[in-house]
């Protein structure tokens, strides 16, 4: 198990989930993530979310591929 932070830049109030995925490298590409997000394989604080552009906002954490990704202000 992996795991990484990702920081919003100032002004960002969220990045979407599939984006999350890419930049951690829990997902090779935007369209890996949204086949494994579309397959019910990623968790979103706990539960299966399948919406890839799902908000993840400070503190939201998604698990995919033995990857958990943490959101955090910079």
């Amino acid at each position: 198990m992996r795991y990484e932070r990702i920081e919003l830049k100032d002004g960002e109030e969220f990045i979407r989930l599939d984006n999350l995925l890419k930049f951690a490298g829990a997902a090779e590409t935007g369209g890996h993530a949204k086949v494994m997000i579309q397959g019910g394989q990623v968790t979103v604080n706990g539960e299966v979310c399948t919406m890839r552009g799902k908000k993840m906002r400070e503190g939201d954490t998604a698990v995919c591929n033995g990857v958990t990704v943490e959101v955090c202000k910079s």
